[in-house]
Parts: structure tokens; C-alpha cells; sequence
């Protein structure tokens, strides 16, 4: 079979799950996995015959992509903030627009701690982030700010195991901690620069809205809460953070963006400082940070 008969038989099989431009994409994440051909690749050599073996692992990519799992979880992998991560139904595929909060985060970190004081070295930065999943947030921290002391969250052994796998893999230090921050049990006792979480906050209402295929394959603790409790994690994230941030120190969140007024009228009335909301790429409201006041 040659490469554009390949790409044909994607469309075919995959046209009811997906939109044409989608399936081009996955084909061409499969093609670069198992044939090491970018798109480029592709346009110059599609009139190939694909060697048996590359075949038969195309085939099964695609057999897989027809069930609806996730090609992140068929290949074992995804990038993220131009490092890569192991996946697996144990953890979330971590999503673009929280690469955009790791870009807050060390904008803050490289202003604020760096170059607006310059006796506080990079290596006096504390980061916590709670419900680690994969470990992308903390470990593309971790890469960025080497001499920073990080620490990651998570109730899930089994997540943390592969965000450990993910530490190594991408050659950082971090420290893994599993605690359920709604019933938390370790000390916590220094205090940190940056807290940041992605926690769960799609309600249970929601679920309507979302593809078949997160449904079907990812956590859904790391997904969903009760329509009646969406910011059950922000609540406790935010009273965990006014006990364990450093006097002005930060709390990033990525956040429902439907709900993003219901996330600053709640730290407002715990008492946080600077709150600020941003919009991801797409123009909704999905990210927000705030200081600890000073005087708690």
C-alpha cells in the first residue's frame, strides 16, 4: 500500500468520528510515530510503498483511532511545552492552553523573583502544583526554572507513577507527593512562592458538550464535579494557599470558562489580592492568577 492509499483509508474509516482536517491530523501524528515522515515528508514521498512492518503498526493506530482512544494514549506519548510526556488512561492528555498558564507562570517567576529584585535568586522559588495528573505543569516549571525547588500533587498513585516516569524522562527533579488536598495529611510546612493547580471543573452537566472519546478514555476524576459544587477544588486550593503561600505569593489556576466570574468573586471574598483573569487562545476565560494578601 503507498502512502496516499494510507491517508485515503484514514479518511474512510475515521470520517464519522472526526472532521477532515482532524483525521489529516492524526494521520500525520501516526505517520511521524511509526515512519519518522513529517508533513513535508509525506508530500515528497506519497507515492511510497509502506515497508509490511510500518504497515501493520499504521493499521493498528488506526484500528485504535476507530474504537475512539485517543492517539495520545495509542502511540504512549504527547508533547507539551516543547517536551515530551508519557500518557496513559491513568492521566489526562495535557491540553494547549495549559501550556499557555506554564507561560504565565514563568513570566511572573522571571520578572517578579529575577530581574524586578535581584537578591532573590532563581533557586529560592518554592512551586507547588496540586493535581499533577502527567506532571506536565511541574515538570515544564521544573525544566524552565532549573535551580527552583518544585513539588507535585496528586490522590492517584498510578498518576503519580507516570508523572515520575515523566521526571525522569525529561531529566528534572521533582518532588511527588500523594495527598488528597480536600482532606489533606502531609505537614506542608515551608512555605511557597507559586501554587498552581488544573483541577477538576467541568460539571457534571457539561459532559453533553464534550467528545465522545474524553468520555470514553480519560479520568474522570481528573475531569468532573457536581453541578452543585463546581468549585469544590478552588475553594480548598485557595484556603490551602492563604495558610501555605509566602507573603505576596502567587496562585495560578486554570479555570472553567464558564466560570470565571464565580473564581473571582471567591478568592475576592477570601481575601486575595491582584486577581487577574486571562483568555487562552481562543478567547475564553481560562486562566487566573492572585496574591496572598499581606497581612494574613
Amino acid at each position: 500500500m503507498k502512502l496516499t492509499e494510507l491517508a485515503i483509508l484514514y479518511q474512510d474509516k475515521l470520517n464519522q468520528l472526526y472532521e477532515e482536517e482532524e483525521i489529516q491530523s492524526l494521520f500525520f501524528i501516526a505517520l511521524e510515530e511509526v515512519l519518522g515522515y513529517k508533513k513535508t515528508d509525506y508530500i515528497i514521498k506519497k507515492q511510497e510503498t509502506v515497508p509490511d512492518t510500518a504497515l501493520l503498526r499504521l493499521n493498528n493506530i488506526l484500528l485504535g483511532l476507530t474504537k475512539g482512544t485517543p492517539i495520545q494514549y495509542i502511540i504512549g506519548h504527547t508533547e507539551f511545552y516543547g517536551l515530551k510526556f508519557k500518557v496513559n488512561p491513568a492521566v489526562l492528555i495535557p491540553r494547549p492552553e495549559t501550556e499557555e498558564l506554564v507561560e504565565w507562570i514563568l513570566s511572573v517567576c522571571n520578572s517578579r523573583f529575577v530581574a524586578e529584585n535581584q537578591n532573590i535568586s532563581q533557586s529560592s522559588i518554592n512551586i507547588i502544583d496540586i493535581g499533577t495528573g502527567s506532571g506536565c505543569i511541574a515538570i515544564a516549571l521544573k525544566k524552565h526554572l532549573p535551580k527552583a525547588y518544585v513539588s507535585a500533587v496528586d490522590i492517584s498513585s498510578a498518576a503519580l507513577a507516570t508523572a515520575k516516569e515523566n521526571a525522569a524522562i525529561n531529566e528534572v527533579g521533582v518532588t511527588f507527593i500523594e495527598d488528597d488536598i480536600l482532606n489533606y495529611s502531609e505537614s506542608y510546612a515551608s512555605k511557597f512562592d507559586i501554587i498552581v493547580s488544573n483541577p477538576p471543573y467541568i460539571k457534571e452537566k457539561e459532559k453533553a458538550e464534550m467528545h465522545e472519546n474524553v468520555l470514553a478514555n480519560e479520568p474522570h476524576t481528573a475531569l468532573f464535579v457536581s453541578n452543585e459544587k463546581p468549585l469544590i477544588f478552588y475553594e480548598a486550593i485557595a484556603d490551602f494557599a492563604l495558610l501555605h503561600l509566602k507573603k505576596d505569593g502567587h496562585l495560578f489556576f486554570e479555570i472553567n470558562a464558564n466560570l470565571g466570574k464565580e473564581t473571582i468573586q471567591m478568592l475576592g471574598a477570601k481575601g486575595f489580592t491582584d486577581i487577574r483573569l486571562r483568555l487562552d487562545m481562543q478567547g475564553k476565560e481560562r486562566m487566573v492568577s492572585a496574591q496572598k494578601p499581606p497581612q494574613s
